[in-house]
């Protein structure tokens, strides 16, 4: 697998894409990212708290949008709505393929949403286990490893549960919204 071609294929799609050969290299090219002060929310993401950006973001200067916060699930489902208008969204993908394609599935769309429309940057940490060949293993990928793992991390019995909607992320019309850190070693499913 050629990390250096990888990058050049986000780019040509629109996407700021980095290589960081491990976790710690990861999280300080995501906070150079995010600006003191902005506002920060992030969706279900494993890559995220595994690599320490999380408490990172959690412990630095930003006005975070934490739907771990709320007492109800109708407060969570508000603060996540506030969330697609943060200033920068944090997120991974279920699989991103060696010619620049990106893949998630999402069970109740906040993280999709997000990615898609709405904060005025995505920071994504992707570790080199979510790559795949080409776009067509993207959904093979994210059914086959990504979905089960998440399903039993929240618990779910049925891991259709947690395959909601699908989205992929051909090009960023917004060119350099979404960041792209791929990560040299194995991070989230």
């Amino acid at each position: 697998m050629d990390t250096n071609k990888i990058i050049e294929n986000l780019k040509k799609r629109g996407f700021e894409a980095v290589f960081a050969a491990n976790k710690a290299e990861a999280v300080e090219k995501a906070l150079s990212f995010i600006s003191h002060g902005s506002s920060v929310a992030w969706g279900g993401s494993v890559s995220i708290e595994e690599s320490g950006l999380l408490a990172k973001v959690k412990a630095g200067n930003y006005k975070l949008i934490d739907r771990d916060t709320a007492k109800s699930p109708e407060e969570r489902a508000e603060i996540m709505r506030q969330g697609l208008t943060a200033d920068t969204f944090l997120t991974s993908f279920n699989a991103v393929s060696e010619d620049g394609v990106l893949f998630n599935i999402d069970g109740n769309g906040n993280r999709v949403a997000a990615i898609t429309f709405g904060p005025k940057s995505v920071v994504a940490l992707v570790g080199i286990n979510k790559i795949v060949p080409s776009e067509a293993d993207l959904e093979e990928r994210a059914l086959k490893i990504a979905a089960p793992l998440n399903a039993k991390r929240l618990k779910l019995s049925d891991e259709r549960d947690i395959c909601a909607i699908f989205s992929k992320t051909r090009i960023c019309k917004t060119k350099g919204r979404i960041k792209i850190i791929l990560v040299g070693e194995n991070l989230g499913y």
